[in-house]
C-alpha cells in the first residue's frame, strides 16, 4: 500500500489553506495516511475550535470508504443503504469537505478533511488541496 509522504501532507494543506484565504474563510485542514492516521494539520487563526474534530472526521470517513464523505452523505439519508453509518467507528462525517488522495497510479494513499464555513466552501478548500498533490 501507497501512503502519502510527509511532503505532500503538508503541500496539501498549504494548498488548502490558500485557498481559505482566496475565498476569505479561515479553516482547519486535515490530512491521513493511508491507514487514517492524522499525518498533517493545521488550524487557521480564528478557525472554529469545533471543526478541530469535524475535519479530522471528514478526512478519516474520507479514507475509510475511500469516497467523498458529501457521497457518504447521499447514501446515510433515511431510506439509504448507509443509513445511519455516521454512528459507526467512532462517529463520522457525512456532508462534504472529506476528500479521499490518490496518488499517480490511481492508488488511493490518504484523504483531505476541511472544515471551518458552509460545506460548500469546506469541499472547495480541500479539493484545492487535492489538487495540489495529483
Amino acid at each position: 500500500m501507497s501512503d502519502i509522504t510527509l511532503e505532500q501532507a503538508r503541500k496539501a494543506v498549504e494548498a488548502a489553506e490558500k485557498k481559505a484565504i482566496e475565498i476569505g474563510t479561515k479553516m482547519n485542514i486535515a490530512v491521513v495516511d493511508a491507514g487514517a492516521n492524522l499525518k498533517a494539520f493545521a488550524r487557521m487563526d480564528s478557525a472554529w475550535l469545533g471543526s478541530i474534530d469535524i475535519a479530522q472526521k471528514k478526512a478519516r470517513t474520507a479514507r475509510y470508504f475511500d469516497m467523498p464523505t458529501g457521497d457518504i452523505g447521499g447514501l446515510s439519508q433515511p431510506g439509504g443503504s448507509l443509513y445511519n453509518i455516521e454512528h459507526s467507528n467512532g462517529g463520522l462525517i457525512t456532508f462534504p469537505g472529506g476528500i479521499p488522495i490518490k496518488n499517480a497510479a490511481g492508488e488511493i494513499i490518504g484523504a483531505i478533511g476541511v472544515s471551518g464555513s458552509s460545506v460548500e466552501n469546506d469541499h472547495t478548500v480541500a479539493e484545492a488541496g487535492v489538487a495540489a498533490i495529483q
